[in-house]
């Protein structure tokens, strides 16, 4: 059975910052929960996406994580500011 894109991308980030375990204790989560995104039984919360970037390094993108979330709408919003 091949893994979904969604956990693929989950397992590439706990890889890139040195395990499960390494990830949670970056995003400040129990280990539990970052094994929960990683078997699918929970889906990562949005808010989530942009530490898991970082900590990756870039590696593993918030649209790779969640792609139902219109993220080049909220990247351009962050940078630009409020309009006044």
């Amino acid at each position: 059975m091949n893994a979904s894109p969604l956990k693929k991308t989950i397992k590439d980030a706990c890889n890139a910052v040195g395990g499960q375990a390494a990830l949670a204790r970056s995003l400040e989560v129990s280990p539990a929960t970052v094994n929960q995104w990683v078997l699918g039984r929970r889906q990562i919360p949005a808010e989530r996406c942009p530490q898991i970037e970082r900590a990756s390094n870039g590696e593993v993108r918030c649209e790779d994580l969640r792609p139902d979330v219109d993220w080049a709408y909220l990247r351009d919003t962050k940078s630009t500011g409020p309009k006044t």
